[in-house]
């Protein structure tokens, strides 16, 4: 089966306490599929991926890893923060302690993460559970907002902006990566850049088989200045 083409690779990580839906929003968003109430724990990492239209009508795909929530599985979390661009933090409305244990994740996160200038959003899930709320909207926009990161509620039985969460994170990403935020590198898989056929956006250079960092940070300039001028 033939991959459909893109031009850029970013790698995900979903963190938050065990049950608080990460399994089932990825399992929406990747496949489209029906909403499914009951979903068994995530043992250790799952892996989904999806291709998504950005801004500037760049192609990203989004490689995503789904980690388990409980404390026994947190050796194996960790070892998945390095090599991420980006992390959403997610909590459920309708639990408390989820939402308390956020500022543990973006603690742990950050220090397994940088020094590499990862993008992290807040990501609150079961928006639909309005009578078993437990954090307001506002709650969860202020944590955000103290800690300088975006925020938006979803619901996967709804399908309530569950595509626009990993579109907005993924466009957080490609703006830092615009404005030379990221140096890519064979040695990271935080970001990778893909392929796409004959695209004009693209030159010969940009694909994803072993390039230098020198000609990545090249091609990467010059498909912002094409982008900016196709536009």
């Amino acid at each position: 089966m033939i991959e459909a083409p893109f031009h850029y690779q970013f790698r995900l990580i979903l963190i938050g306490d065990s049950t608080v839906g990460k399994s089932t929003l990825l399992k929406v968003f990747t496949t489209e599929g029906p909403f499914i109430e009951t979903i068994d724990p995530t043992v250790g990492v799952d892996f989904f991926a999806r291709i998504v239209d950005i801004k500037n009508n760049i192609k990203v795909k989004l490689q995503l890893w789904d980690t388990a929530g409980q404390e026994k599985f947190r050796s194996i979390t960790r070892s998945y923060y390095r090599n991420s661009v980006g992390a959403l933090l997610l909590y459920d409305v309708s639990k408390r302690a989820s939402f308390d244990h956020l500022i543990d994740w973006l603690f742990e996160a950050r220090r397994h993460i940088e020094p590499s200038g990862a993008v992290y959003q807040v990501v609150a899930c079961k928006s639909d559970l309005e009578t078993e709320r437990e954090i307001s909207t506002e709650e969860g926009q202020a944590f955000a907002d103290f800690h300088n990161i975006k925020f938006i509620e979803t619901s996967a039985k709804t399908m309530k902006n569950v595509d626009i969460a990993f579109k907005m994170i993924a466009e957080q990403i490609y703006d830092k990566l615009k404005a030379g935020k990221f140096k890519l590198s064979d040695e990271w898989d935080g970001i990778k850049v893909g392929h796409f056929g004959t695209n004009p956006l693209l030159s010969p250079s940009l694909t994803s088989n072993g390039n230098s960092r020198t000609n990545h940070r090249t091609s990467v300039a010059s498909l912002f200045m094409k982008a900016e001028i196709n536009n």
